[in-house]
């Protein structure tokens, strides 16, 4: 089984959110993927974050209607910073060999991973999926950075649009559809009394209305 990890702060979930993990999941054959809201975010101290609960939330009822998306509270229920590698243990510690698990990540996420906790363990681990949002050209800036602070030795393949190494996992580029919705766009529309129904699912809508979120 080939199963999708994608953690955020879903800050809040949107409808970009849903059309990006569909994309990906029909791309690479994923038979599941789990949502992650991180309680702690270490990369993203100074925005204005609504609390955990509201943000699983507007996760888990967003997706009461698909079969194969789920969202995990590991994050939330973990005491302290949130990490990736931890998650990803936590996770593969609770299913057999049978599941490979991938990283999905956009690429702001990927050009800072230089910054987080072990991370020489998670490209031993796990495959890692860059979301590249729209016709992405500039290939060079994800190659540079590879060889300047991974490891020289990844080289890319064309025929899966990604980087292979002789003992690390994959890296993979993936072109996600363009869409013209991010959080904080969200978060300055709701402080401007501004509509944002047609950006987010009905219930993260209602969530947000209800407890006066982002204002």
């Amino acid at each position: 089984m080939n199963v999708g990890l994608f953690g955020g702060t879903f800050n809040p979930f949107h409808n970009g959110h849903i059309g990006i993990i569909e994309h990906v999941k029909k791309q690479y054959g994923l038979e599941k993927i789990f949502l992650i809201p991180s309680a702690t975010p270490p990369h993203k101290p100074d925005i204005n974050l609504a609390c955990a609960n509201d943000r699983f939330n507007m996760v888990k009822t967003s997706l009461e209607t698909f079969d194969d998306f789920f969202v995990s509270d590991k994050e939330l229920t973990r005491e302290g910073t949130s990490f990736t590698i931890d998650t990803i243990n936590e996770f593969r510690n609770e299913h057999d060999s049978s599941t490979h698990f991938y990283l999905l990540m956009g690429s702001d996420a990927f050009l800072d991973i230089t910054t987080w906790k072990d991370k020489d363990k998670i490209f031993k681990i796990v495959p890692i999926i860059i979301m590249l949002r729209g016709f992405w050209q500039n290939y060079d800036t994800i190659t540079s950075f590879i060889d300047e602070n991974i490891s020289k030795e990844y080289i890319f393949n064309r025929e899966d649009n990604g980087f292979r190494h002789r003992t690390k996992q994959k890296i993979l580029l993936c072109s996600v559809p363009k869409i013209d919705i991010s959080s904080t766009m969200i978060r300055k529309l709701v402080k401007n009394r501004k509509p944002i129904k047609d950006l987010v699912p009905a219930s993260v809508e209602k969530i947000i209305t209800a407890k006066e979120l982002y204002k």
